[in-house]
């Protein structure tokens, strides 16, 4: 586990009920059970994880609870659940453009900002009527029926969508319903001993849900409502927040909060979760801070997730290689041979590094010159076998790509696999130390020379440097 996010109180002790939050850019809406609507903007001091927070409107004209809100800030439209039905307020002034009168009875909705081929925003929304789903579309200031209604199995308790279909969960189980207008549906798994089911859209138009099967998450508490921050998915528990990853599974992090019930994001890395009458705000700790200390747990593919999307760092693509080498070379350690070899293959890594990862294969004084990250595990019997076959793969297939490059100008373009180690740059060198170290290990395991033209060479180190 490391620390992914900073709980920071931004509300405290509101004494009006929280019943559902929105959010977007520097702005905070709160849905309260008296059905008070409160804006609030929150200004992030630079440098600091603190913030000035200004309640900037408060409407009293809603009157009753406010169940559901989506901001959609593209359209400066935002649609509410108000008294069981479909409501659209202006965003920036709060007065109502329209109400869906079809959409009487509703109890819960989902909306979907879809881009077209042309690069056009379309917003799509699915209500959910009793055992009925209306699919609507938004233009010209109203919503306009999409398709006709679609019968469900029950109703629905939760929904997302998914690309061109939407996840619905009932009480017993999760439905996939595509919108083509045939409405095909499709039995996903059942719901579990969960009280409500529980269905959210990630970030890359698939859902997450709750199931009985194995499942890529296990949670430790059942979810209360969940919200993705690639790489991360945080799940609001009865007594915390928990953070977990897809690939590869890991509890991240559990934050502790006072009976924490909701959450919401206005993107990419602004993150509210409120209780009853509190809200905070989940910053995230800097990208090079969890890069540190997932480096320290060896949590190598979350540190290259991270990597890839830190564009503060100036050696971003420096960075990544550095993980990578350190990933290879880990599952080395963990006598993940294959595996290992294949990584440094992708990578470029001097092929005299990584044939240094094994006993008795380089001379000793030029073997002294090569530093990893951590000792190297002591290989015996079947374990080295099974190495050093490894290694005639990823040697043969090294082999056969520079005798393609050996007649090119160009010096070799081998990386080391640790900052500030030598490299062979010559190709004719590197190919006479694969050769060499290639004819050792089949005459260690006695096996049958299939290769031609092998370069046979004295591993002297006057001749490697």
């Amino acid at each position: 586990m490391h620390d992914a996010y900073e709980s920071v109180p931004i509300l405290e002790k509101l004494p009006l009920q929280i019943d559902c939050l929105a959010a977007w850019e520097d702005w905070l809406l709160v849905g309260t059970k008296p059905g008070h609507l409160l804006l609030y903007r929150i200004k992030k001091d630079a440098g600091t994880n603190r913030f000035e927070v200004t309640l900037e409107k408060s409407n009293k004209n809603f009157s009753k609870k406010i169940q559901q809100l989506y901001v959609v800030s593209q359209y400066k439209i935002l649609v509410s659940l108000l008294e069981n039905n479909i409501h659209v307020h202006d965003l920036l002034t709060f007065q109502q453009i329209t109400v869906v009168s079809k959409a009487k009875g509703a109890t819960l909705f989902a909306c979907d900002l879809q881009r077209t081929i042309s690069g056009e925003e379309r917003l799509r929304m699915c209500v959910a009527v009793k055992k009925k789903l209306q699919m609507y579309y938004w233009k010209d200031r109203d919503f306009h029926e999409l398709q006709g209604d679609f019968g469900a199995p029950d109703i629905p308790k939760s929904m997302a969508w998914c690309e061109n279909s939407i996840c619905v969960g009932f009480k017993r189980d999760y439905y996939l319903i595509r919108m083509d207008g045939r409405g095909s549906i499709k039995e996903l798994f059942p719901t579990g001993k969960q009280l409500e089911p529980l269905v959210a859209p990630l970030a890359d138009g698939k859902v997450a849900g709750v199931c009985t099967q194995k499942c890529a998450l296990n949670w430790t508490d059942i979810p209360i409502a969940m919200e993705h921050q690639p790489p991360y998915i945080i799940a609001v528990l009865p007594r915390y927040v928990e953070i977990r990853t897809f690939e590869p599974r890991l509890l991240v992090q559990s934050v502790e909060l006072q009976r924490p019930r909701f959450i919401t994001s206005a993107g990419q890395n602004i993150v509210y979760v409120a209780s009853n009458h509190f809200v905070w705000r989940l910053v995230p700790v800097s990208i090079a801070t969890q890069i540190r200390q997932l480096l320290e747990d060896k949590q190598f593919e979350l540190a290259l997730q991270l990597a890839m999307k830190d564009d503060s760092d100036g050696d971003k693509k420096q960075q990544i290689h550095h993980i990578q080498n350190l990933y290879a070379f880990n599952l080395f350690c963990q006598k993940r041979f294959d595996d290992s070899m294949q990584v440094f293959a992708k990578l470029g890594t001097d092929p005299t590094h990584v044939i240094g990862l094994y006993p008795d294969l380089l001379p000793s004084d030029y073997r002294k010159q090569l530093h990893y990250p951590n000792p190297l595990p002591t290989l015996s019997g079947a374990e080295l076998e099974k190495a050093h076959l490894a290694l005639i793969d990823y040697l043969t297939q090294k082999r056969s790509h520079l005798v393609k490059q050996l007649n090119d100008s160009d010096p070799s373009t081998t990386s080391p696999l640790m900052e500030g180690t030598p490299t062979i740059k010559s190709r004719k060198k590197l190919l006479q130390i694969i050769d060499t170290t290639l004819l050792k290990c089949y005459l260690m395991y006695k096996l049958y020379l299939r290769m031609t033209n092998i370069i046979l060479f004295d591993l002297q180190p006057s001749c490697i440097l």
